[in-house]
C-alpha cells in the first residue's frame, strides 16, 4: 500500500517518469502504420472504388412499391400539392398584377370583370372549377386536421369516415361554386 502511493507520488510529481514507465511495457494489439502521402492516396482511392463497387450490389429500398395504396395517404399527397398550388398561384397572380403596368397592361377590377363577362359560358365553368376544386379540398382537409389535433376522430374507422366525407365535400362544394 504504502509502495504504491510512493509510486503515485513520484508519477505526480514527476510526468518524465509516467513516462518512461510505461515506455518499457510492451504494446499488445497496437499496429502503428506509417505510409506515405502516396501511399495514403493511394489506399483512399481503393477504399472508394471498394465502396462504389459495393453500392452497386445493395438492394433499391423498395420505397411505396410495398405499401398498398390507401386513403389516408391520397389525401395527405393531395393536401400538400393542393397547398403549394394554391399558394403558388396567389403568388404568381401577385407578382403579376403589381408587375403589369411595367408591361403596358391593365389589371384592375374593371378589366378583369369585362374580360371574364365576355368568356363563353363552359370556358368560364371549368375555370371556376378548376380554382374551385383545389380550393374547396384543403380548406376541408385542413377542418379535417384540425379535428385531429383536438384528438378527435382519430380511430381508423373515423379516420376513413372523415376522408370520404372530405371527398364527398370537395364534389359538392366544388361544383356549387362553379355552377354559381
Amino acid at each position: 500500500m504504502l509502495a504504491t502511493r510512493g509510486i503515485l507520488r513520484t508519477i505526480a510529481q514527476n510526468p518524465v517518469a509516467l513516462r518512461s514507465t510505461f515506455a518499457a511495457a510492451p504494446s499488445f494489439g497496437v499496429r502503428h502504420f506509417n505510409a506515405s502521402h502516396k501511399v495514403q492516396e493511394q489506399c483512399a482511392a481503393a477504399e472508394s472504388e471498394l465502396l462504389r463497387q459495393q453500392r452497386k450490389l445493395r438492394p433499391v429500398s423498395p420505397h411505396l412499391s410495398i405499401y398498398q395504396p390507401q386513403i389516408t395517404w391520397y389525401l395527405s399527397a393531395a393536401h400538400r400539392v393542393t397547398g403549394v398550388a394554391l399558394g403558388g398561384a396567389f403568388y404568381l397572380s401577385a407578382l403579376a398584377y403589381l408587375a403589369a403596368p411595367a408591361f403596358g397592361a391593365t389589371v384592375d377590377t374593371a378589366s378583369i370583370i369585362s374580360t371574364v363577362a365576355a368568356a363563353p359560358v363552359a370556358a368560364k365553368v371549368v375555370a371556376k372549377t378548376t380554382v374551385a376544386f383545389p380550393f374547396v379540398f384543403h380548406c376541408l382537409n385542413g377542418v379535417r386536421h384540425l379535428v385531429w389535433d383536438a384528438t378527435k376522430m382519430l380511430n381508423i374507422k373515423d379516420v376513413y369516415r372523415s376522408g370520404y366525407m372530405v371527398l364527398g365535400g370537395t364534389v359538392v362544394g366544388s361544383l356549387y361554386l362553379a355552377l354559381m
